[in-house]
């Protein structure tokens, strides 16, 4: 969607070039798991491609239906009851959508919290809902 730039490696401090990296994933620490794995699925589409399982805790990793590879969101829960907080050391999770307004929409009906209204920045449009833990998720698209 968006335009993309090629640029050149950084080069370390002793003149060496950071290894290649591809981004993977986002995880999100979840209270509930099946409740949210729910919501993502409804809201956006995602499903469960694959499901890590040990005594300690339960991983979901999401994806577009038919994508076999490339970024994901994954869903993580403790097993030992611990409480989580959502904290402030971090930004929304964001995605992009064909129609903002009609995403949005569709997420409040949803379950999610709306957070801010659809506005135009440039040549996006964008809004913001929280889900239903209260994690702030941002619905972007790009107009030509």
């Amino acid at each position: 969607m968006p335009d993309t730039v090629t640029e050149r490696a950084p080069q370390s401090k002793d003149g060496g070039t950071a290894p290649s990296a591809t981004f993977g994933f986002v995880k999100l620490v979840v209270g509930e798991l099946e409740p949210m794995l729910d919501f993502y699925g409804r809201v956006l589409g995602l499903v469960a491609v694959q499901t890590i399982d040990t005594p300690e805790m339960t991983e979901k990793i999401l994806r577009k239906p038919g994508q076999e590879a490339g970024a994901g969101l994954i869903l993580y829960r403790h097993k030992d009851g611990r409480e989580i907080t959502l904290g402030n050391a971090y930004g929304p999770v964001g995605f992009y959508v064909r129609d903002v307004d009609a995403a949005f929409a569709h997420a409040v009906a949803a379950g999610a919290t709306p957070h801010r209204e659809p506005w135009d920045s440039g040549n996006l449009r964008v809004a913001f809902v929280l889900d239903p833990e209260g994690r702030e998720i941002e619905l972007v698209s790009v107009r030509r």
